[in-house]
């Protein structure tokens, strides 16, 4: 081709041959970044937030990616494979927590706030009820900007993150479910679906959302008979759209879900009730009522539960029995599959890696990125979310004013 050519480089997604001084032009507003992917330290979370393809792209991209040694060998992902894609492998937090920018699951700790620069950009779980005033001080004092992934939107007005993880957990409560149903010990020794010439398994599903319908999905894949309760009408004639399959729905009425509750082998809770008035769904009468070796998975745990008989747990010790029902109540359930978590996540972040850099950085991107503001509640020190600000009396910023004025 001679010397007018020189790289390969995709542009809009198609490979193509660019003169230099093309190549040159297209790059000229463009960003790279230097960015850090700790090793989670929270117990027993073994996802990671970047696979090493994702870190290989982002190379490849022109940016600089920093893995702590030992950060995805949790999730089956082992440090040579980052670095034969080009991502760097340090041993010291403190080089980590140094990148311009931080990409985590859980939210960074005291300690690894103290060793992030001033004015760097985290990605992260924000788990905001868990968060004291000091720890958003700290943020504060170091001029984060910090971005909660469960709460950006895209265009559709979907949460992207959560809806993928909410899938994996649906499917996922319900491969621990037939575990535990066929346990000697734990369960009644009974297979989870149905089998030629015996009564199919009968699972109840008390929440119509992606959790919900993720379930019902694997569930009536695998044969059973399945069940849903939902406080709402059009969740359920959605998730029946969806599964073009025929089940059982239910507005939540107490004497219909004692019925359900009381033939079910599996029971699933994927429903979170707020509000000053919220309360658990299932009274421990209605659990009393459920057969012996019978399994409960609530995976609303960590919002309070659906089962008025359900207790935190967590994945060395997951499971107890309450009237002979077996309870699975651990809060992290995509932790169990961190391999498949951690691409979940990782398809999300990349790609924003490079929308952010085609655009000329965070602010710009911010701009333009109505669903990418609403995870934002940190901005360059200042408070973006109302409801920190009010609960710890912390100053709040109007985000939109704050983003113009630093652009």
């Amino acid at each position: 081709m001679g010397n007018q050519y020189s790289n390969l480089i995709k542009v809009k997604n198609q490979e193509q041959w660019v003169p230099k001084e093309e190549l040159l032009y297209q790059k000229s507003d463009k960003q790279s970044f230097t960015i850090g992917v700790p090793k989670e330290r929270i117990l027993q979370e073994k996802r990671v937030s970047l696979v090493p393809s994702a870190a290989g792209l982002l190379v490849n991209n022109g940016h600089r990616v920093i893995v702590e040694r030992g950060a995805g060998q949790e999730a089956n992902f082992e440090d040579r494979l980052y670095a034969e894609v080009g991502a760097e492998l340090v041993d010291s937090p403190s080089e980590i927590f140094q990148a311009q920018i931080i990409i985590k699951i859980a939210p960074p700790t005291l300690d690894e706030i103290s060793l992030m620069r001033d004015r760097a950009i985290l990605f992260s779980a924000l788990h905001q009820r868990a968060q004291s005033k000091e720890y958003y001080k700290s943020l504060i004092n170091k001029r984060i900007t910090a971005i909660s992934y469960e709460h950006i939107r895209n265009g559709n007005q979907e949460h992207p993150v959560l809806h993928s993880i909410s899938e994996i957990v649906g499917t996922t409560a319900i491969h621990i479910a037939s575990q535990y149903l066929s346990h000697p010990v734990w369960g009644r020794g009974k297979m989870l679906g149905g089998f030629t010439g015996i009564n199919p398994s009968e699972v109840v599903i008390i929440g119509a959302g992606i959790v919900g319908e993720s379930a019902a999905k694997t569930a009536l894949g695998a044969g059973a008979l399945v069940k849903v309760f939902d406080n709402s009408i059009s969740n359920l004639r959605r998730l029946q759209s969806n599964l073009r399959a025929p089940i059982f729905s239910s507005i939540i009425q107490p004497d219909v879900l004692k019925q359900a509750l009381s033939t079910a082998d599996v029971a699933i809770g994927a429903l979170w009730i707020t509000g000053p008035n919220a309360m658990t769904i299932v009274s421990e009468e209605m659990v009393k009522c459920m057969k012996k070796g019978s399994i409960i998975v609530d995976v609303s745990i960590d919002r309070g539960g659906c089962f008025e008989t359900s207790t935190e747990t967590n994945h060395l010790e997951p499971v107890y029995q309450i009237h002979g029902v077996t309870h699975y109540c651990v809060p992290n359930i995509s932790s169990r599959t961190p391999h498949t978590a951690s691409y979940a996540l990782s398809n999300y972040f990349a790609p924003l890696m490079l929308e952010m850099a085609e655009n000329g950085g965070l602010n710009q991107m911010l701009l333009n990125n109505l669903g990418l503001r609403e995870g934002v509640y940190i901005y360059s020190g200042k408070v973006t979310f109302h409801s920190i600000a009010e609960k710890f009396g912390l100053p709040f910023q109007d985000l939109g004013l704050v983003i113009s004025a630093f652009g």
